[in-house]
């Protein structure tokens, strides 16, 4: 084996059940895979085994083709029904070619003939083992290569970005915890992905959990897993995300939305590497490392006594900062066309670029929801736009409420004092100069096309009194 799967059975032994009623040989397939570091269960009865299959997680199923209670084919039919994916290995002293061809039809993935040669049992135990290994592998593998690689990295070259870069590129080769900290929309999980995929553990999963959109009921069972009938609608047994990501990499989300009770189970679990399903009375060893992420002040939290503080103290080994977005300076612009590329991609629209004073309108908006904001005014700008270039007039209806920063007319007395958003600052200045200059300088003067003026008009009722005609005219030169 390799030594990522040495590794791999170090941190958690895979379980081997074996339904065998002949003693001589359950001994001897025992000792054959506990000398391999294998964590075998051993039954001489259908039922027992089945109870086991039930509660515990399980690896790989052996089975004799006939028992006392039961026969190897309806333990196969069960164990299809209870785990589908679960590998079955059939035993037979009954040499007997249908028996295999019917097995194999029904989902086994060997069949051995006793007496077997102790290296031909081997044999087929590790190949079953890697073949699965590798498709639970693969399966995290492409699962988190598309949440990080699949359209969505870091962007930036603010002083603020460059220092975070290189503390994610400091820890990412270390197995230390560490807690993210920043405003919701910052890209926190972003910063959790880097972290996992520049380190060891990058082709080992990836398990994210957003603690406060989980109820509190449930969140215990979510991390830490529970056996079948350990609570209400437990109908099977899980093994929790915990030990999903063992080996890898446990990114908590919303750390702070915790429930004390969790919390206290997730201490032990960080600081004796063993976690205990819900209603089970075997512990399990993990090896995972916890990422945290919140956008609140841990530290007051504890103080209040909303967090304990010695799960902060644990969480809390690295804290990485996370710039928002109005202190990020040059990044918005480079956000921006990097989303509007990946949205016309993904659109099938051909927008390209963005006029100078749309930019400028980015720079100077505040982004109170960060960059998830951002990519929604994007998105929304790209399917409104009427022509191949994205203008602040165009896009009026998909641009956020926002202090107006354009240059305008000069401010007068009984102007508005304090922040209006563009909608209020045009129809203020349509009321107040409209009689003062014509339609093309005062569209010129708001810094957007006449249509876009006369749209504003006709939308608030400021039409201009004119004659029918005129306004006849007008309506079919503007449609």
């Amino acid at each position: 084996m390799s030594a990522k799967a040495n590794r791999h059975e170090v941190v958690r032994p895979e379980r081997i059940l074996v339904i065998e009623d002949d003693p001589g040989i359950a001994v001897c397939v025992d000792m054959l895979l506990s000398t391999r570091g294998y964590a075998c269960t051993v039954f001489d009865n259908g039922a027992a085994g089945l109870a086991h299959l039930a509660a515990e997680q399980v690896d790989l199923l052996i089975t004799d083709l006939r028992l006392p209670d039961t026969t190897g084919l309806d333990i196969l039919a069960a164990s299809k029904a209870e785990r589908p994916d679960l590998p079955v290995i059939l035993m037979t002293s009954y040499s007997s070619l249908e028996n295999a061809i019917d097995a194999l039809r029904k989902g086994a993935v060997d069949y051995l003939i006793k007496p077997f040669d102790n290296d031909e049992f081997l044999f087929a135990v590790e190949r079953v083992l890697a073949e699965q290994r590798t498709r639970r592998e693969n399966r995290s593998l492409r699962r988190s290569l598309r949440r990080a690689y699949g359209e969505r990295t870091i962007i930036g070259e603010s002083d603020g970005v460059k220092r975070m870069l290189a503390m994610i590129a400091r820890v990412a080769s270390t197995d230390t915890n560490v807690l993210i900290q920043g405003e919701s929309g910052t890209g926190k999980e972003l910063v959790a992905q880097a972290i996992h995929f520049g380190g060891e553990r990058a082709e080992r999963p990836f398990v994210a959990i957003n603690c406060g959109a989980i109820p509190s009921d449930l969140i215990e069972s979510e991390l830490f897993g529970h056996v079948k009938g350990a609570f209400t609608g437990a109908v099977s047994t899980s093994e929790g995300l915990i030990r999903e990501a063992s080996g890898g990499t446990l990114f908590l989300d919303e750390i702070s939305e915790l429930p004390l009770n969790v919390q206290v189970k997730l201490l032990r679990v960080i600081q004796e590497r063993q976690v205990r399903p819900v209603g089970a009375t075997q512990t399990y060893h993990t090896d995972t490392r916890f990422v945290a992420a919140t956008n609140r002040d841990l530290r007051a939290e504890t103080e209040s006594n909303t967090f304990r503080a010695d799960l902060f103290y644990r969480l809390n080994v690295i804290t990485i900062q996370v710039p928002p977005l109005r202190e990020r300076g040059g990044d918005i612009e480079l956000l921006a066309r990097y989303f509007l590329e990946r949205h016309c991609r993904r659109l099938g629209m051909q927008i390209r670029g963005m006029s100078d004073e749309f930019v400028a309108f980015l720079r100077e908006y505040p982004w109170p929801g960060n960059i998830r904001e951002l990519e929604n005014v994007m998105e929304r700008a790209i399917i409104m736009a009427e022509g191949d270039t994205l203008s602040l007039d165009e896009q009026f209806d998909a641009l956020p409420q926002a202090t107006q920063a354009r240059s305008g007319p000069p401010a007068t007395e009984g102007d508005p004092s304090g922040p209006m958003s563009i909608e209020d600052y045009i129809r203020h200045s349509i009321l107040r100069y409209q009689d003062s200059y014509c339609d093309r300088d005062l569209a010129a003067l708001l810094g957007i096309g006449r249509k876009a003026l006369w749209m504003r008009r006709r939308r608030w009722g400021l039409m201009k009194d004119r004659g029918r005609a005129e306004d006849m005219q007008l309506d079919d030169q503007m449609s």
